[in-house]
């Protein structure tokens, strides 16, 4: 086994002399994956509607094709999941990634060909390992095995040949033998709809593996790592598996649940990293031990424009290519895809802290933020603030959510958050006032309306009862998978069902 573990770890590690010459020269490969995708795309459907073979430029490329949104994909990928294809990509597209979202309940398929698949969302898979062995020459994370929880899959019920299921459960599905021969439990398992009985067999199954890394979304590995010590009756899960080395997260920001990782793992050499993969693509992953800033994935398949936010709802507004971005401007990601996606808006926001070479931060979602009264909240907001305020009172969160308390006649508006600890405050009411204060430092939108409570009082907010959300996540059946707590809505309609369940009990 520690051979095998010598021979991948060095194969792995050629693969950052690639990236290195996409760091150097990070506009001509983006400029190539342009080509490539326009010059791929020219025969199919999309392509003829929109004259792919006479686009020469991004440029022209803008002029001509609008930006899309999944409602205005829809029709398309609907033909495709029916059996129809060269729609949208010209190779066979068998597999349709299931996303809810957390904004809608309405599921979004998402189309995924055998390209996204092998040279997008595997390519990150490897590059993320590439960069932890660069990282960590002495690891011993192929000596043992890696823990994953899928999330479910089932044949799609339109066509026999097309397949449906969350992100993580195709890629399961479609595993390369040796990553196959790395990960625990099976894919019987894995793949298992029901959750809840899924976390116990995986906890019950992995306490008796060598266990040396784990990944997932970071709401569902804390489910499982206090089953795992539950049933063991251990403190931590390094009394479990000792040569427990690395973590890969993503999905939500981690900041929220940093604390809770740091007591269940209790040991300074712990290695985290952020990946930032969705059901459109793997765009970005932290490759740098001191800093959690992501760097902007640039040969995956993906040519990349971004939106200013200020500009996001203009009628016909005009975006960025990677050359004209800003540090520390709030974009909107819009993306083109070796799947299909055309000028695709998935929804995300993230900001630049590096130019040199591109590295972005993720501050949430075009639908996840509060501009009831002209604050603009946005997520990444919140978690700072939130971070903040639990330092400063010992604190430690579980989840949250938040959103508006609308004017009356009698009193101005407010924020009302929805909080579930982990380790209570020691002293709640210093935690409200740092979480003001902070969300005051960090967002001048938000310090305004709040100088003299003119356009918003004190926040209100509710210490939720441990399992809140577990039980509201049960009852709209958004266990699991990539599934996750909206952190901020515009509206109420989230903080009236929360509230309404911890009335009833």
């Amino acid at each position: 086994m520690a051979i095998i573990n010598s021979i991948f770890t060095w194969i792995m590690k050629k693969r950052i002399h690639q990236i290195e010459l996409f760091m150097k020269y990070p506009h001509e490969v983006q400029e190539e994956w342009f080509q490539s995708l326009i010059a791929t795309a020219e025969a199919t459907e999309w392509g003829k509607k929109y004259d792919y073979n006479s686009i020469l430029t991004p440029e022209d490329y803008r002029e001509r094709v609008p930006i899309q949104d999944y409602n205005s994909l829809k029709p398309y990928i609907d033909r495709m999941i029916r059996g129809e294809q060269n729609i949208l990509w010209p190779s066979d597209i068998k597999w349709f990634a299931k996303s809810s979202g957390t904004t809608a309940d309405r599921s979004k398929f998402i189309p995924v060909s055998e390209e996204a698949l092998e040279d997008c969302h595997y390519q990150g898979g490897k590059d993320m390992l590439s960069v932890y062995c660069h990282n960590r020459p002495d690891t011993k994370i192929l000596t043992g095995k890696s823990v994953v929880l899928g999330g479910s899959s089932q044949i799609n019920s339109f066509n026999s040949d097309s397949y449906y299921g969350d992100l993580s459960s195709i890629i399961l599905r479609n595993l390369p033998s040796w990553a196959e021969f790395h990960r625990t439990p099976n894919l019987e398992i894995a793949l298992n709809p029901n959750f809840e009985e899924k976390i116990e067999t995986v906890a019950q199954l992995t306490i008796r593996e060598n266990v040396t890394n784990l990944a997932g979304v970071p709401t569902w590995n804390v489910v499982l790592a206090k089953r795992i010590l539950e049933i063991t009756g251990k403190d931590n899960l390094l009394e479990v598996w000792p040569n427990l080395e690395f973590y890969s997260h993503g999905g939500v920001s981690f900041k929220p649940y940093r604390e809770q990782f740091r007591k269940l793992i209790p040991s300074d050499s712990m290695y985290y990293l952020e990946n930032y993969n969705a059901s459109e693509g793997y765009f970005a992953l932290q490759d740098r031990s001191d800093s959690e800033d992501l760097l902007l994935m640039l040969d995956y398949g993906i040519y990349y424009e971004f939106l200013p936010l200020e500009n996001l709802h203009d009628a016909h507004p005009r975006t960025l290519g990677l050359h004209e971005v800003e540090l520390n401007k709030n974009y909107a990601l819009i993306i083109s895809t070796n799947a299909g996606l055309w000028r695709y808006l998935i929804g995300d926001t993230v900001k630049f802290v590096s130019l040199n070479p591109y590295r972005i931060q993720i501050t949430g979602r075009t639908k996840q933020y509060i501009n009831t009264f002209g604050e603009e909240l946005i997520v990444d907001n919140a978690d700072d603030a939130l971070r903040k305020a639990c330092n400063a009172t010992h604190a430690t969160i579980r989840d949250y959510t938040a959103g508006p308390v609308y004017f009356n006649e009698k009193q101005a508006g407010a924020h009302e958050w929805i909080i579930e600890f982990e380790a209570e405050p020691a002293d709640f009411n210093a935690f409200c006032q740092v979480l003001d204060t902070t969300l005051r430092e960090v967002n001048s939108d938000y310090d305004a309306k709040r100088f003299n409570d003119m356009a918003l009082r004190f926040p209100v907010i509710h210490q939720a009862p441990a399992g809140t959300f577990y039980r509201w996540m049960k009852v709209r059946g958004k266990l699991g998978g990539q599934n996750k707590v909206p952190r901020l809505a515009n509206e109420r309609t989230y903080l009236d069902d929360i509230l309404k369940l911890i009335r009833e009990g």
